[in-house]
């Protein structure tokens, strides 16, 4: 058991001092996870992997969380879910009329799962992972853990306890399903 899966019994168990003590060992991978999130988005974005990390954070040990870890690897998966939905959440202000609108787009060129370097809509992305996650929770939680926290297809098969092999084959299916979602949605 690693000194992370200690911690987070120590909290599950109500251990007032154990989040403290959680930070220190997981801080740096966490920041490690938000800038590779971060760097696939247009320059001037507004979130910075600090803060990314540290929302993050709060959510995951926050006070009013009653979550609980099997170990490191579910650690990890429960923190790029909620780097997932803080990124999104920012996606949508930013769509917002009050912000602009459509005007502003999220460049997801870079990753895999879009082909021929289109520009595609954050959010639009996040409604087909919703889609995907409906039938397949695990496809969509690999494409979380690629996508949002940067996993290898090692580390993903380590979280979700499968092959590398399984890995591999639940990523085709989900960039297939999430590029026809996006592509029958008109994008």
């Amino acid at each position: 058991m690693t000194d992370v899966t200690r911690i987070l019994n120590r909290i599950e168990q109500g251990d007032p001092s154990a989040s403290d003590k959680l930070l220190p060992l997981v801080y740096e991978e966490l920041r490690v996870l938000a800038r590779q999130r971060l760097a696939n988005e247009k320059p001037g974005q507004t979130l910075q992997a600090t803060d990314l990390v540290h929302e993050a954070y709060l959510r995951l040990v926050g006070k009013d969380n009653d979550q609980s870890w099997d170990n490191r690897g579910h650690f990890f998966a429960a923190a790029a879910e909620a780097m997932r939905r803080i990124v999104v959440e920012s996606a949508r202000r930013k769509k917002t009329q009050k912000a602009g609108g459509d005007k502003r787009r999220i460049s997801l060129s870079s990753i895999e799962l879009i082909v021929d370097g289109d520009q595609h809509d954050l959010v639009d992305l996040d409604d087909a992972l919703n889609l995907l996650e409906a039938d397949h929770p695990r496809k969509a939680a690999l494409v979380k853990m690629r996508f949002f926290a940067g996993f290898t297809n090692r580390e993903a098969a380590e979280a979700l306890g499968v092959s590398v092999a399984t890995v591999e084959n639940d990523w085709a299916y989900a960039r297939s399903f999430l590029r026809l979602q996006m592509q029958s949605a008109g994008l």
